[in-house]
């Protein structure tokens, strides 16, 4: 089921490391045109890739380069979403991710990077959450904007159904079957489960 007249923008959104290269990867196998430029290399945190467009991190500044992006998908991370221009149609998937397993594993790539993070876990996951009840309200009082929500975790459990949906969703008649195949659950690292026998191993302050 294509939209051959669909001229709208799909955004692949949500907070850092909840899965939305995994996403751009499944559309990018189901035949979807997807837009990025590879600066980003992949490394150890994200392996299969970024699939980031360098000049999406700069859409206050200038957004001249959208107009090129209609029919096609592109990633931006969710503080971003706010900044997108009021004359377009978009259509958003958004990435819903464990918080624990989000901020774990910013973590551990800034740690990898040799950075500090910003706050401890407790409180960057309440920063986060914070964040996202702003993100839900500002998407619902727009019209030119339509949500599909997609758990990061039933994706890797289900990714032929789930890749269903998201077709159904975008109108399109992707290949489902090889958007299944590129999900990886050996890349699923930082679990939620696990994240919580270790805090409770570690001493309290």
């Amino acid at each position: 089921m294509r939209r051959e007249t669909d001229h709208s923008i799909t955004v692949v959104s949500g907070l850092p490391r909840s899965g939305t290269s995994m996403m751009m990867r499944m559309l990018d196998a189901g035949g979807m045109d997807v837009v990025t430029d590879n600066v980003r290399r992949a490394d150890i945190d994200n392996p299969r890739g970024y699939w980031e467009y360098e000049p999406v991190k700069r859409i206050a500044e200038d957004a001249s380069w959208l107009p090129a992006t209609c029919g096609r998908a592109f990633k931006m991370v969710s503080m971003l979403l706010l900044r997108l221009p009021a004359d377009y149609s978009y259509r958003v998937l958004f990435m819903e991710r464990d918080l624990r397993e989000v901020v774990a594993s910013q973590r551990k790539m800034l740690e990898r990077q040799g950075r500090e993070p910003a706050a401890p876990d407790a409180r960057m996951e309440t920063m986060f959450a914070n964040h996202l009840a702003q993100v839900d309200a500002w998407l619902a009082g727009r019209e030119n904007m339509a949500l599909f929500r997609v758990p990061f975790v039933e994706v890797l459990a289900e990714p032929e159904a789930w890749a269903a949906r998201i077709g159904e969703f975008l109108g399109r008649d992707l290949d489902i079957r090889a958007m299944a195949r590129v999900v990886d659950p050996s890349l699923y690292r930082n679990r939620a489960a696990e994240l919580d026998t270790e805090r409770q191993r570690s001493p309290g302050p």
